[in-house]
């Protein structure tokens, strides 16, 4: 397994035993919600029966014992009579009742009707009535959850969101933290290796010179070969250094900057491999140079990896100017890749060989997409018969 598919199932791994406990939570709360409605109802029946008792007893003394308990319900009640007639209240909003003067001067209760139709409508869709036969009628008490049990069934979502806001934002603040510590690790690492090799390139540069002189080998291909790897090791070195400051995009022809490439990389790769070219020959966007050539190396490379035996890279080239973006489309035959792995292959670490580091893809991304403004993805691949990488640039204005 290599570290990405790894960090990835831990990641799974925590993400899984995050919803066990917000499950926990949620149940744990849900079955106290539950043993607390079950207490209310019994409470609300206890009151209902106590008022019935207070309109039909007349011991003065067990009437206090009554009026006790029927004060202590601290769930919201009405009860109204068979004609649909407001009788008693309980816990509700007190301003919203207030006294009049009857007809005969004697004081009696009136109420916001709007306000309590709209209190005993919610009650109705939360709890079924407790009935009571009074007065050879029958009367319905009508409750509704208390502001605890209503607070307890919303406080786990509640707690739940402040935890998850935290964790997300205490999670984002750390993620930028570490890239951007990795980051400068990065652009240290690679502005010293810039620098530790710009002395041996030197050197060698100025013995190849030598050679040239001292065995009158200035036309000597293998000579000629040599010195064209060691310019290639200065544009490793020029590339090293402009990691971390922006590069400068200059107006190339996109076709030519390509073929240089492959004229350069197809001569030390297997001849059993073959390489074409074509499409628009006219396109142009902004380039940097060495970085674009860093992009085609790790993507060639990519592509003669993936080839077995036998087979071909193909680049094509074309320029939608409606969009006014170049497309670099380059294909191989090799053993193709997962639909599922489309996005994963442009991890840090992912790699399917044995001895890779899994960064090919990843720098390629950054350097298209952060150096260039550009964009690359897997346009289309089937396992067992090849790939095709898609980069797409802005273009640039065409004189001709």
């Amino acid at each position: 397994m290599n570290p990405y598919q790894q960090k990835r199932r831990w990641k799974y791994l925590l993400l899984a035993f995050a919803v066990v406990i917000a499950s926990g939570s949620l149940l744990y709360t849900k079955y106290l919600v539950k043993n607390i409605a079950k207490s209310e109802r019994t409470r609300a029946q206890v009151w209902a029966l106590s008022m019935r008792q207070v309109l039909s007893s007349d011991d003065n003394d067990f009437l206090n014992y009554v009026f006790a308990v029927r004060d202590s319900l601290t769930v919201p009640a009405i009860v109204v009579d068979d004609k649909g007639e407001f009788r008693y209240t309980k816990g509700l909003d007190t301003t919203k009742t207030f006294e009049a003067l009857a007809a005969e001067g004697n004081k009696a209760l009136t109420y916001d009707t709007t306000y309590f139709k709209t209190e005993l409508s919610y009650m109705k869709e939360q709890h079924a009535p407790i009935k009571l036969n009074i007065f050879d009628s029958q009367w319905l008490v009508y409750y509704k959850d208390s502001a605890l049990l209503t607070q307890l069934k919303f406080f786990p979502y509640i707690q739940l969101s402040v935890i998850a806001i935290f964790l997300l934002t205490a999670y984002t603040a750390f993620s930028s933290s570490r890239k951007s510590e990795q980051n400068q690790v990065w652009v240290g690492l690679a502005k010293e290796t810039a620098h530790q090799l710009g002395t041996p390139i030197s050197s060698l540069m100025a013995w190849i010179e030598l050679m040239k002189d001292k065995f009158n080998a200035e036309n000597d291909p293998l000579i000629a070969e040599m010195e064209n790897d060691v310019k290639r090791l200065e544009i490793v070195a020029d590339r090293f250094s402009k990691i971390g400051s922006r590069p400068i995009l200059e107006d190339h022809l996109v076709f030519d900057v390509v073929k240089d490439f492959m004229d350069y990389f197809r001569v030390r790769v297997s001849d059993r491999i073959s390489f074409e070219m074509s499409g628009d020959m006219q396109a142009r966007a902004g380039l940097n140079i060495p970085l674009f050539d860093w992009v085609l190396e790790n993507l060639m490379k990519n592509a003669v990896n993936a080839i077995q035996d036998k087979g071909s890279i193909k680049v094509e080239i074309s320029e939608n100017k409606v969009k006014k973006q170049v497309y670099i489309d380059v294909s191989d035959t090799g053993k193709g890749i997962p639909r599922s792995k489309f996005d994963t292959v442009f991890q840090p670490g992912y790699t399917t060989r044995k001895r890779g580091w899994g960064l090919g893809l990843s720098l390629t991304k950054r350097m298209v997409e952060n150096y260039h403004n550009g964009q690359i993805f897997v346009r289309d691949s089937e396992v067992g018969k090849g790939t095709t990488f898609r980069i797409v640039l802005k273009a640039m204005k065409n004189d001709d």
